[in-house]
């Protein structure tokens, strides 16, 4: 995923190791023999069709690597009209997508799982505890993330996600069987966030 507007926020082939599994996107040049690829951000919700796939698309600019996936997908289906069009409405687009089912290997290679709610974040320390440390929710890590030179992954270690009470105020809506309007209030409220996380995950 490089270009926003342009490129989709979904799962494809990397530049090393290229599969149906590998996430493309920036790497990060080590020296004039090491090419090393950037961190790996993962969206998660529950079907992969809406609010991950959205804030997938507006997380591009970031010099990661994304991934979109969901706790319960129909896999391999595209995203509906709605979210494709609330998508539109904010600038973004994420031609190509997908659903995913997220997987152990996902969760492995993920430095930041991203969830769209609080329940997104039980699944993972249900499903993957070891994951807890680096899985939180998307307002939440708006209050919380600092920004600076040190690693994300430094910025994100003192944070002690593992142990945060999970709260309601933490839960993006999920519009799925609403109308147009609720898609683009998601959308909107989505685009927010992201912009302003994006600055910090640097």
């Amino acid at each position: 995923m490089r270009s926003c507007g342009t490129v989709t926020p979904v799962r494809s082939d990397d530049a090393v190791g290229a599969g149906p599994d590998r996430p493309a996107g920036p790497e990060r040049n080590n020296g004039p023999n090491e090419v090393v690829p950037a961190p790996i951000l993962l969206t998660l919700c529950t079907g992969n069709a809406a609010r991950s796939v959205m804030a997938g698309a507006m997380l591009v600019p970031a010099p990661l690597r994304i991934v979109t996936a969901g706790t319960h997908v129909v896999e391999g289906q595209p995203m509906s009209l709605r979210t494709r069009d609330a998508l539109a409405a904010v600038g973004r687009r994420a031609d190509g997508h997908r659903s995913h089912q997220l997987t152990d290997r996902d969760v492995e290679e993920a430095d930041l799982i991203l969830a769209m709610a609080g329940e997104h974040v039980h699944y993972i320390r249900r499903r993957h505890p070891e994951a807890a440390k680096k899985t939180v929710s998307i307002k939440r890590l708006c209050r919380l993330l600092p920004s600076g030179p040190a690693p994300l992954g430094e910025r994100l270690g003192v944070l002690g996600l593992a142990d945060v009470e999970i709260e309601s105020w933490e839960d993006v809506e999920d519009p799925a069987g609403g109308e147009d309007e609720v898609y683009l209030s998601c959308a909107k409220e989505l685009a927010d966030l992201c912009a302003d996380l994006l600055p910090r995950l640097g």
